[in-house]
């Protein structure tokens, strides 16, 4: 059994070393089928009266005069020494870029997820108790709604209307740390953890309810009701608890696409994020920026995998024991 363990422990973390070299190929080859560069980037249109000299010798500064894969390696080779690069536009390393913007994500990601978790479980568990039923209607409603609706409009409306009416902009001023100004802090990431949970929601909610049906159904379910258990006791202890592995591969599975996904959301409550920064370094083709910071993003979307499997050893017997 233990001689098992190890061998899918290992063959998850072979998984996950050649996932992240994939991630970094695909990036750093997207990166240069885009047209134009640094230089490009950095001088506009003035790149064109550059001499050969002026433009080779800018090749240079940037290490863009190598062949491709030294320039693959040689990044790579960098990331495991712990230096993710230099931003030129920016004027500091990735390595003190991310570690400022990174815990804003993970915060935001954090929140966004108690969000959907609150709004998600609690409407799966009124759909699934009356099925094909009006709550049930309801609940696939509000769930449809949070799938279509795409996240910027509803953040877009929300800053609209609570700037128009509250006459209130959270966002208008300087961002502040959690640690540095807990209650401002909160402030400001109170909308867009609501925007993003609520579209975190509707997946929730979604398998949520499909697992809670299944398990409704099982042997042991009819053996607790014959028994006369308690209904709240039934719901909470035998019926959520045993449905709760879908919920927390869909949850993990979430919470990994808010360290890279909240972009746009980041971008319109002028969040200083990790997806801003990405945003950003594309926008000035900042390759150190936009590899390195992609790199860590997939880094802990993998972490969280692995984290959400050994949940599920944690909250189901059933997978300790196989």
């Amino acid at each position: 059994m233990r001689r098992f363990a190890r061998h899918s422990l290992t063959r998850r973390l072979v998984e996950a070393v050649l996932t992240l070299f994939g991630v970094a190929v695909l990036v750093f080859a997207m990166l240069r089928a885009i047209p134009g560069d640094q230089i490009t980037a950095t001088l506009g249109t003035e790149s064109a009266a550059l001499s050969p000299d002026q433009l080779a010798s800018l090749r240079d500064y940037y290490g863009l005069d190598k062949p491709l894969p030294v320039q693959f390696f040689s990044w790579l080779g960098d990331i495991f020494t712990g230096n993710l690069g230099y931003s030129q536009r920016a004027g500091e390393s990735v390595l003190a870029m991310t570690e400022s913007a990174l815990p804003i994500t993970i915060e935001l990601a954090i929140l966004a997820t108690i969000v959907g978790l609150v709004i998600g479980v609690p409407l799966a568990m009124l759909s699934a108790s009356r099925p094909n039923g009006a709550r049930d209607g309801v609940s696939q409603v509000i769930g449809l709604l949070a799938l279509s609706i795409p996240n910027f409009l509803i953040a877009a409306t929300l800053l609209t209307l609570i700037s128009k009416y509250a006459h209130y902009n959270p966002n208008a001023g300087e961002f502040q740390h959690l640690f540095a100004n807990p209650g401002v802090n909160l402030q400001q990431m109170m909308f867009p953890a609501l925007v993003l949970g609520f579209g975190l929601a509707a997946p929730i909610m979604r398998t949520a309810r499909t697992s809670l049906l299944e398990v409704s159904t099982a042997d042991f379910m009819r053996t607790a009701r014959g028994k006369g258990v308690a209904p709240m006791r039934l719901r909470v202890r035998h019926l959520l608890h045993n449905a709760l592995n879908p919920i927390i591969t869909m949850t993990g599975i979430q919470f990994g696409y808010l360290l890279g996904g909240a972009i746009v959301v980041e971008q319109i409550f002028s969040v200083p994020g990790i997806g801003q920064q990405v945003l950003v370094g594309m926008q000035q083709k900042d390759y150190a920026v936009v590899q390195s910071t992609v790199l860590v993003i997939a880094t802990l979307f993998v972490l969280v995998n692995l984290l959400t499997d050994f949940l599920y050893r944690v909250v189901d017997p059933r997978v300790r024991a196989s």
